[in-house]
């Protein structure tokens, strides 16, 4: 059986992306997503933050809706303990909205959970028909807090997560259990939290294989090397107005409220204490230790020596990056593996796609340099989404913001091999 989610079309609601089905590891294809981008949060999965997403919602285009992946290569089968977020770990998008690579505005997610009854090792005792069964025996619940310049908020607690989908016997009607974790927020928006399949596509065996580029096979697209794993989503939908510097809705797109930088991040106390009772006890100050922004940054542009700093660090120290992104290493694989040639470095060209924002486009005024995911919020969605995005002449996609089905893969090594008109003697075939 092909399970084909819901989530991987671009600019579905969040009814619909909470609703598609989970990958249940059938043996066919399904695209999924790697990120252990660093040495220190490989070894962290619960914490590892795998993607980012940002766009103006399609069924309600007041609102914009962040999805955020965490826990890479979940396989579905791995009970009894199956994958769920980390009672210890705060999860949180972060928003900038006046350009200066400093968080105006936060959502915060903290995690629960309680066990039904401890003395069994089962992860349901029956079949599961509602969040509210007893037979459902881990169950996680969820908080909401919205920080603004400092100042909290609870925004919504006890939240449902979705169960993880330990099969038919099980859970006979997994999908009536997914959008029964879709929850109305106070003030307006919806929020998700729970497994999903990874909207994240790539032949990602070929790509860390020195680069190579997979052929196509006609009708059947590129083998997926990781088929049947998950990820744990959070999707936030919530009124423009929330996140805005001046509380309204932009409809000029050259407005100065009109452009918004993204992080999601994943932080840990400082301190863990592991206990002779088999319990773990957390203390100290919460430290940052995975961040996504735009997509492949951390895998692909950061060295290995600086990969775990760049997990810590924040968009307003990215300066510190800047190498990297001016002369990048696949700028430099492309070349020798493929005999193509590509604009020299300094890559000037590069640092206003990903690092700036693109004039006219997702630029904001007086932009500090940092790799945020930038969306405009005034550029309303494609009736006609194309996967390259801003290479295919659809602005509404990726890299303003970045849609489910953004082939971000493809596009980013395009502009690396100089497929904008920032670089017009380079955009030309085949680059």
């Amino acid at each position: 059986m092909k399970l084909r989610r819901l989530a991987f079309s671009a600019g579905l609601a969040l009814t619909a992306i909470a609703g598609a089905a989970l990958w249940l590891g059938s043996g066919e294809s399904g695209d999924t997503s790697s990120h252990r981008e660093a040495p220190l949060i490989s070894q962290d999965p619960t914490a590892d933050t795998t993607d980012l997403y940002a766009f103006v919602s399609p069924d309600a285009p007041d609102t914009v809706t962040f999805v955020g992946n965490w826990i890479p290569l979940e396989l579905a089968p791995a009970g009894p303990n199956f994958y769920k977020f980390g009672d210890d770990v705060r999860y949180e998008f972060n928003i900038d909205n006046d350009g200066d690579a400093v968080a105006d505005v936060t959502y915060r997610f903290t995690f629960a959970t309680q066990t039904v009854d401890p003395s069994t090792f089962l992860y349901n005792t029956g079949p599961v028909t509602s969040f509210s069964d007893d037979t459902l025996n881990v169950k996680q619940t969820y908080t909401i807090t919205k920080v603004v310049d400092g100042s909290e908020t609870e925004i919504a607690s006890g939240l449902p997560v979705a169960p993880y989908n330990v099969g038919p016997a099980s859970m006979p009607d997994y999908e009536a259990l997914a959008v029964e974790a879709i929850q109305e927020l106070p003030g307006g928006g919806q929020v998700f939290a729970g497994p999903r399949d990874d909207p994240f596509f790539a032949a990602l065996g070929p790509i860390f294989d020195l680069l190579q580029v997979e052929p196509a096979v006609e009708d059947a697209g590129y083998t997926d090397y990781l088929a049947g794993a998950n990820v744990h989503s959070i999707i936030l939908q919530v009124p423009m107005t929330e996140v805005t510097s001046d509380g309204m809705a932009p409809t000029d797109p050259a407005a100065p409220n009109a452009v918004i930088g993204i992080c999601a991040t994943s932080h840990r106390q400082s301190t863990t204490v592991l206990n002779p009772d088999g319990t773990n006890t957390s203390d100290g100050e919460f430290v940052q230790v995975s961040r996504l922004c735009q997509p492949l940054v951390n895998e692909v542009i950061v060295p290995l020596a600086a990969k775990d700093l760049f997990n810590r660090s924040l968009p307003a120290d990215d300066g510190q990056f800047l190498a990297g992104v001016q002369d990048p290493i696949p700028g430099r694989l492309i070349p020798a593996i493929y005999g193509v040639d590509v604009p020299p470095a300094p890559r000037d060209d590069l640092v206003t796609v990903f690092l700036t924002g693109i004039p006219e486009l997702n630029q904001p005024a007086n932009v500090v340099p940092s790799e945020q995911l930038r969306l405009n919020l005034a550029i309303p969605p494609s009736d006609s989404p194309d996967p390259l995005g801003i290479l295919a002449e659809d602005t509404a996609g990726f890299p303003n913001g970045r849609r489910l089905a953004d082939d971000v893969v493809d596009i980013a090594l395009r502009v690396v091999a100089g497929a904008t008109p920032f670089t017009p003697d380079f955009n030309v075939a085949p680059n």
